[in-house]
């Protein structure tokens, strides 16, 4: 009955938003010019491309607005966001001293195995969103209970001291804006309360921003299109907020980094990402053993995006074409789930937000449908792929279950098959509502692969 699969999972940029035409451009661009060809085929200096620094800074200043500009030295080009993880918990992390990883939950499932892979499986812990995403009054008790455990004092480290890097007590990992998987956005006095709570606890926020200049506003009848960004980063307010990181008593690292990526913006095998962070901090970053053995990563696709951004084309790309598109496939989305499944008792997160933006969507079954058992069906009698809300739940930590909760992807498919999609999901959970097949909590779904 059902012939091709739409796969509602990938959180990947639609093929046909992809900016070819403008990256052949700029790469024939870059490798006819030897002043820029042969420092891009050649090892880069550890903190990445220089000019490409400096672009960054011009831009992401341009786009935040924050108090002062942001220069080269807070940045370090890195392979992306989840390399940059990777780089950063080598680097700034110990396996004995750094007490736990903290995740806004739901949090990015394929984070876990970063984490799991620097020594902190079995640290894990998760810490719930509310609307206003991560709750801090349930974080400061996690923490104050860590700390109760094994007081600062008596803990000791097992990496020995580098002058390039200090390690934190704790790590707390979250999506503040457009979070994936729930979509939530920290307002500003949240994002505030969590700054003050990492340095009172000598925690290191990363801050995963690679949704940020995906935005639209609510309202589908003003203009889709927005250049500056909604709320300050958690990296800028740990820079300024009384002081910053040069404040009295500080060590100059500061406490938040934020991870940005042109893969949701340009295309993920572009691979050119950046950490941003205190001057200290982001030269810590660069001083991973990988990057001082192999180079800047991603030296010769930096000098492509050098150029994009200089010359503000993918500003257009970005401000012209890509949220323009979402904000569209969104809005079908949304209108889909609002005429076929809304009246079977399915619920999306309240929200009395200005501004949508990201690839996703969280969405709530009725508490009878679990939703495993739900994906799998969805797979198997209809071919539509979703992702079900145990995938994102923290590994070792069962205080947080997402038992009834689904994450649909709006990003990767086009508009009309998302409608199908939709229907074809209806048509799934009203045989689960009628009782023609039982709906169990069963363990975790084998067929559901690579969910990303």
């Amino acid at each position: 009955m059902v012939s091709e699969p739409i796969n509602l999972i990938r959180g990947w940029p639609s093929t046909s938003l992809l900016p070819t035409q403008h990256l052949s451009r700029a790469a024939q661009a870059a490798l006819a010019d030897p002043t820029v060809a042969f420092p891009g085929m050649l090892y880069g200096p550890d903190e990445g491309y220089a000019p490409l620094r400096d672009t960054l800074g011009d831009w992401l200043t341009a786009f935040y607005q924050p108090e002062q500009p942001i220069v080269r030295e807070r940045i370090t080009i890195t392979g992306g966001a989840s390399q940059n993880l990777g780089c950063l918990l080598q680097v700034f992390t110990d396996p004995v001293y750094t007490k736990d990883v903290i995740f806004a939950a739901p949090a990015y499932m394929l984070a876990f195995r970063i984490f799991e892979d620097n020594a902190f499986s079995g640290k894990m812990r998760a810490v719930p969103e509310d609307d206003d995403g991560l709750d801090t009054v349930r974080l400061r008790k996690v923490l104050e209970e860590s700390e109760k455990c094994c007081p600062r004092h008596e803990a000791t480290t097992y990496k020995p001291s580098r002058p390039y890097a200090k390690y934190y007590r704790h790590v707390i990992y979250c999506v503040p804006t457009f979070s994936n998987p729930s979509s939530r956005t920290m307002p500003l006095h949240r994002r505030i309360e969590l700054v003050k709570l990492a340095r009172e606890f000598d925690a290191l926020i990363v801050s995963d921003d690679v949704y940020d200049f995906l935005q639209w506003p609510a309202d589908s009848s003003k203009p889709s299109s927005l250049t500056k960004a909604l709320f300050p980063r958690l990296v800028d307010i740990d820079r300024f907020l009384d002081g910053g990181s040069d404040r009295a008593g500080a060590d100059g690292f500061g406490n938040a980094t934020s991870s940005g990526s042109f893969s949701k913006i340009c295309g993920p095998g572009i691979r050119v990402g950046w950490a941003e962070g205190s001057a200290k901090f982001a030269h810590g970053v660069s001083q991973a053993g990988t990057s001082c053995s192999g180079g800047a990563p991603s030296q010769l696709t930096s000098t492509y995006m050098d150029i994009l951004v200089k010359e503000g084309t993918l500003s257009r790309h970005i401000f012209e074409t890509l949220q323009p598109a979402y904000a569209a496939r969104h809005k079908t989305l949304v209108s889909a789930i609002e005429d076929y499944l809304w009246p079977l008792g399915v619920t999306l997160p309240q929200s009395n937000r200005r501004v949508m933006g990201g690839y996703f969507l969280w969405m709530t079954l009725p508490d009878t449908v679990k939703a495993v058992d739900f994906a799998k069906r969805c797979q198997e009698e209809a071919q539509v792929i979703v992702a079900p809300g145990n995938i994102f739940e923290v590994p070792g930590d069962n205080s947080v279950k997402f038992e009834h909760s689904i994450r649909l992807t709006f990003s990767w498919i086009d508009e009309d098959i998302m409608v199908e999609a939709v229907k074809r999901i209806r048509a799934v959970l009203e045989s689960c509502l009628n009782g023609e097949r039982p709906v169990e909590a069963c363990k975790q779904a084998e067929t559901v692969q690579n969910p990303y």
